[in-house]
């Protein structure tokens, strides 16, 4: 499907003149397996070659272009010394220094008596000038052909900077000429090159101020970017629209059962977002809605009263969660409340195997099974509805558009309500759920009680571990986070059962471990031990990050929290402060600290407002980091930075939904060069929307 002019820049890099299959496989590492990442893998650096200084003058660690006259070889004199060329700019000798290199090929490329201008990094060696490996050796009638300046990239060990220069060069060279996609009034008034301009410009950087985010060229490349996701969430929600939707109108007897069980009142914002959601489900179009609401905000309530407007339609309600932990805690909230409405709530994970599960998949499908509260198991090929009207899908950043859709492929006008907890910038919103409504949870259910959060120095350790003896003997309950190593489940492991092993000497039974390596009964059996049981010190890697809710716990030791992300963080408190009890939480850090960390952890310790972290984290940590890179549902933008280029997503946004108004099948001049957008970008997807694939 993909244009015939697109062709040679989706070619696999190996098919680049002069990049063999060593390196590119190299190549793959560091850019992608395809020629158009070569594109998008933009320099990071400039080399500036202007520098010509006399060899005493020059400056040490700087890259310098000498015209030298090659004064005498000396090879090594065993295997494995460096192989150096002794030369001279008639101030003073410099040594050019090659490791693992062939003689005579030095002899010709250096001959004795000869001049060559040579360009590289200046260093000294006790005393001595000297350039290992120049980058350039030319004959002094050449020396022209040597780039004055040169743009550095991020590479990977093993791939020389010269050979991914020239991989990028072959890249450059397919560029096909395409038809412009952008309004021809904001390309006007941004003065924003072409696209293929662009693309050249911002490969060919002449000083440190193009690398800047807002350089023109890189304003306009990013642009083109977020206009690709732009465009194709607006196709998404343009084709759900579409669809012939259902006006969902119950009697409200379910939910007044259960609202007037509640031992307190619906907030002001839970109520607001009741309001929009059921004005959705009552407009004879699907509705597409974010639930956004910060730690304890009731968001579980709010979805089952929507559920409930379903069900008192005589249809069937779903709620989704990511893991089996959260699904089972969504259970736990919303069951004994159904139960008020004499309602009986289903649920089903991967867990749930043979008869088991059979028996609640024939409910399901014959309908007596009203709510069903689950996993991905929810939408596996097998499980079907009888008349399923809205889709509860919780941290759905964890899953992707696709799957989302792919429940609500389950019934018929499904309508979909997305949750988070995790509070998201309004940019990254933009980026994730650019083709839903938005309603905010903005406070706390009464009798909640602020959350005390202090920053304590690690070498203070054994006050932080009398403090929780303390808290025990008092009654509390208490987490204890362990460091997150690095991205490696084993290792944060084992930092869990390590931390949990000193404990233990100190404190005996009463403490428990639980971490993501736990099959899921194991871990079920621990929260009910911490919960009802003898544990009350639970040491935890970030698996209690969300779905774990006790209220008896007051207590929160996060062992090095300047390598967990803020809104990382945020989420980890949020498991204490759930009852009317005053809450602790202590942010152990390790020395030193930088900068960015003192800031952040200042941030956590000043506020509890997950949205005000949230925005304050992708202004620190930058879009990559934010919601966490086992979060894989969000897009990744290769030349737009959401922190950056923030400004530009609104524009973006405005500008495809104004494009899809004027020409919903994109089949005008602009809208058919969008589509090459579209393609260019790899969203392929969007593009089959289309067709109403």
């Amino acid at each position: 499907m993909r244009p015939e002019l697109l062709f040679p820049l989706f070619a696999e890099v190996g098919r680049i003149k002069g990049v063999g299959p060593r390196y590119a496989k190299l190549i793959e590492k560091a850019a992608g397996p395809q020629i158009v990442d070569l594109l998008w893998h933009l320099p990071s650096g400039v080399v500036d070659r202007r520098p010509a200084p006399p060899i005493p003058e020059a400056p040490e660690g700087r890259v310098a272009t000498l015209t030298l006259t090659v004064m005498r070889h000396q090879p090594p004199p065993g295997r494995r010394g460096p192989y150096r060329v002794v030369c001279t700019d008639g101030r003073a000798d410099i040594d050019l220094v090659y490791f693992h290199a062939k003689g005579d090929w030095l002899e010709k490329l250096l001959p004795v008596g000869e001049v060559r201008v040579v360009s590289g990094r200046l260093e000294r060696f006790q005393g001595r000038a000297q350039m290992a490996h120049p980058e350039h050796v030319v004959p002094e009638e050449e020396a022209a052909e040597i780039r004055i300046v040169e743009p550095s990239y991020p590479t990977t060990e093993g791939l020389p900077m010269r050979t991914l220069r020239r991989a990028v060069e072959g890249a450059l060279e397919r560029i096909p000429s395409l038809d412009e996609w952008m309004s021809p009034s904001l390309l006007a008034q941004r003065a924003w090159p072409r696209w293929d301009a662009a693309v050249r410009r911002a490969h060919a950087p002449e000083d440190p101020r193009d690398l800047e985010p807002d350089a023109p060229a890189r304003m306009r490349l990013a642009y083109d970017e977020i206009l690709s996701n732009q465009l194709a969430l607006a196709l998404v929600r343009a084709r759900m629209k579409r669809q012939k939707g259902r006006s969902v109108r119950g009697d409200g007897n379910l939910r007044e059962a259960v609202i007037k069980a509640l031992p307190f009142s619906l907030t002001s914002a839970q109520s607001m977002a009741l309001a929009e959601i059921q004005a959705d489900m009552a407009a004879d179009t699907r509705m597409l809605r974010l639930l956004q609401g910060d730690v304890g905000s009731g968001k579980t309530l709010v979805a089952l009263l929507a559920m409930l407007n379903a069900v008192e339609c005589g249809a069937q309600a779903a709620l989704m969660a990511p893991t089996e932990i959260l699904a089972r805690q969504h259970f736990a909230t919303i069951e004994p409340l159904a139960r008020q409405a004499g309602l009986r709530v289903e649920i089903l994970t991967g867990r749930d195997k043979g008869k088991a599960r059979s028996a609640i998949v024939g409910r399901m499908a014959e309908g007596s099974a009203k709510i069903v509260v689950g996993t991905h198991a929810l939408f596996q090929e097998g499980v079907e509805f009888r008349d399923l009207a809205v889709a509860v899908i919780d941290e759905q950043h964890r899953f992707g558009v696709h799957q989302r859709m792919s429940l609500g492929g389950k019934g018929q006008a499904v309508d979909t309500l997305v949750m988070t907890a995790t509070p998201i910038p309004r940019t990254l919103l933009m980026t994730a759920y650019g083709d839903l409504d938005v309603s905010r949870l903005t406070e706390k259910p009464p009798g909640r009680q602020p959350i005390d959060t202090r920053t304590v120095a690690l070498d203070r350790l054994g006050e932080v571990v009398d403090g929780v003896a303390r808290k025990l003997d008092q009654g509390a309950k208490v987490y204890w986070v362990c460091p997150l190593v690095e991205e490696s489940e084993k290792l944060d492991v084992a930092a869990a059962e390590e931390r949990a092993s000193t404990l233990r000497r100190r404190f005996g039974d009463r403490v428990g471990v639980l971490h993501g390596r736990m099959k899921g009964p194991e871990k079920d059996a621990m929260m009910d031990a911490f919960k009802n049981g003898g544990v009350d010190l639970l040491v935890a890697t970030t698996v209690i990050e969300v779905g774990v809710d006790v209220p008896e716990a007051t207590v929160m030791v996060i062992e090095h929290a300047e390598r967990f992300g803020l809104a990382q963080l945020h989420q980890l408190r949020g498991r204490i402060g759930r009852g009317d009890k005053a809450s602790t939480c202590l942010l152990l850090y390790g020395n030193p600290l930088t900068e960015t960390g003192r800031a952040r952890l200042a941030v956590m310790r000043d506020t509890e407002d997950g949205f005000l972290i949230a925005e304050e984290d992708l202004k620190l940590r930058g879009a990559g980091e934010v919601l966490g890179t086992r979060q894989s549902g969000l897009p990744t933008f290769r030349m737009a930075d959401p922190a950056a280029h923030a400004a530009l997503f609104p524009v973006a946004r405005d500008d495809a939904r104004l494009l899809l108004n004027q020409d919903p099948e994109l089949e005008g001049p602009r809208g058919k060069a969008a589509r090459t957008l579209l393609y260019l970008f790899e969203r392929d997807a969007a593009v089959r929307y289309l067709r109403g694939a």
